[in-house]
């Protein structure tokens, strides 16, 4: 599949919701960050500079000796995409939304089934990252450290030995990993528990963030929520510790879901199954009202009030529901109203080949 086929599609492998604890943990995601020896940080480089870096990568990713460790990688320079896909791009956490700053300098490299990206130039001239369904973060770890390996068979990584890999940001030198996991907590934020929790984790060396990564804001009651050390603990020190304190967070959602249904049925009740049948049958639709309705329904789904509608639909129609899947469908730009209009066809269609 090419690139222009996965940005033609709202669907990736993380959003299957097959892993596990994937009705809370929406998905696993383990990040790396690289630099090549000898060459200034990304936002040094002029655009010729910065296809060079590219150059090297791409003859690393087409590397026959390290393609069992690096799998079936293709790179696209940004530039050869238009703005929708590129947002699509984002739409599907497969690049940062930074990554479409200065994007002639920029490429992706994207593996076959969506789960492996390498970020080309961002912040730095290499992230590497694995996105899994529901609670991998070791599965992610493994995965990102072999494509890790597989790319320095080619290229020479900035190491210090006392520092380890040299980042253009302070915050990443170490390990340069961060790991996260996005996490429904709808049930802790009805309760006004979630503030507790956040400050909680936040003493603990963890940082919360939203939908799309840092400096952007929760939508649909999902949280980002990641390490902030990445010196003076190995990698799987840093997988072990948010593995662990994510559990402790699904016991409490878990918990507050339990509670508010038992003691309060009725307005738990009456909100999952007014998000029902909102979005089977609204005719207007904005992206804020989406995706408040999403959360209110995923958390009828965990709760078994919904039956027959699963968890992969509303990860696909997060997507799906976004402006710029919207407008690449429809194949021209829309005003405001018409995209509510054309968000709530999708979604009703999609229900009805959900029901079928």
């Amino acid at each position: 599949m090419s690139i222009k086929d996965k940005v033609g599609s709202a669907r990736s492998l993380w959003m299957d919701a097959d892993g596990p604890d994937a009705d809370i943990v929406v998905s696993s995601r383990v990040r790396v960050a690289r630099n090549l020896t000898a060459i200034p940080f990304p936002h040094l480089l002029d655009l010729e500079k910065s296809r060079e870096v590219t150059a090297k990568i791409r003859k690393a990713i087409e590397n026959t000796e390290a393609s069992e460790l690096i799998g079936n990688l293709e790179l696209t320079e940004l530039g050869e995409l238009t703005p929708l896909e590129r947002q699509l791009l984002v739409d599907k956490h497969l690049i940062s939304p930074d990554l479409l700053n200065d994007f002639q300098a920029k490429a992706v490299a994207i593996r076959q089934d969506e789960a492996v990206s390498v970020m080309v130039n961002e912040e730095d001239h290499l992230r590497i990252q694995c996105l899994l369904s529901g609670l991998q973060l070791k599965e992610a770890w493994e995965i990102v450290n072999k494509v890790d390996d597989g790319l320095e068979k080619t290229l020479d990584y900035a190491f210090s030995e006392k520092l380890g890999y040299l980042t253009s940001c302070p915050t990443n030198v170490g390990t340069g990993m961060r790991a996260s996991v996005m996490l429904h907590l709808t049930g802790l934020k009805i309760t006004n528990q979630i503030g507790g929790v956040f400050h909680a984790i936040g003493k603990l060396g963890l940082t919360v963030r939203g939908l799309y990564g840092e400096g952007t804001e929760a939508a649909s009651d999902l949280f980002q929520i990641s390490n902030q050390i990445t010196l003076g603990q190995s990698e799987e020190e840093l997988v072990n510790n948010l593995t662990s304190i994510t559990r402790q967070i699904l016991t409490q959602e878990r918990a507050s879901r339990k509670s508010l249904y038992i003691d309060r049925r009725e307005f738990i009740e009456d909100r999952v199954y007014r998000a029902y049948g909102i979005l089977k049958n609204a005719r207007i639709l904005t992206l804020e009202e989406a995706m408040r309705l999403f959360s209110d329904l995923r958390l009828g789904i965990g709760l078994k009030i919904i039956l027959g509608i699963h968890d992969k639909l509303l990860n696909v129609l997060m997507v799906e529901a976004s402006p710029a899947f919207l407008m690449k469908m429809a194949g021209r730009e829309l005003s405001s109203h018409q995209m509510d209009v054309y968000r709530a066809d999708l979604i009703r269609n999609e229900f009805e080949k959900a029901e079928k």
